[in-house]
């Protein structure tokens, strides 16, 4: 019995050690609503493709962070409105939808990959509708 509840004790021991705590698309759609520049970098890869209109590069993550701060500085977010989200057979996750602000309304998608067993974003844009 006391080997038992060894084995048992070391079981899960080793189960909440390993614990680690998943990125889900939903902490960047959270980002996304409020226009926190900050929070999205927190879950991007080394580096992003970012696509606004009139810019659209490769950037570092402190890049990316710094031009979508000045985005979200000029463009006051009023809310994003989910449109289609998914996940693609090799784990990666992508969604769109409406980001709309004092400006207007832009479509904006984002797409993170599988990396080292965590969700990272890859790629964000942001497309003014007409």
């Amino acid at each position: 019995m006391k080997k038992l509840l060894g084995v048992a004790l070391v079981a899960i021991s080793i189960g909440l050690f390993s614990f680690q705590v998943a990125i889900s698309i939903e902490d960047v759609i959270s980002a996304m609503r409020v226009g926190n520049a900050s929070k999205l970098s927190e879950y991007f890869d080394a580096r992003v493709d970012v696509s606004l209109p009139g810019r659209s590069d490769n950037y570092s993550k402190s890049q990316a962070e710094m031009i979508l701060k000045d985005f979200f500085h000029s463009n006051k977010v009023r809310s994003f409105d989910v449109k289609h989200r998914g996940e693609n057979k090799d784990g990666s996750l992508f969604c769109v939808g409406t980001l709309e602000t004092s400006i207007g309304a832009y479509r904006a998608k984002f797409f993170m990959k599988n990396k080292a067993g965590d969700q990272v974003l890859q790629e964000i844009g942001f497309e003014l509708m007409q």
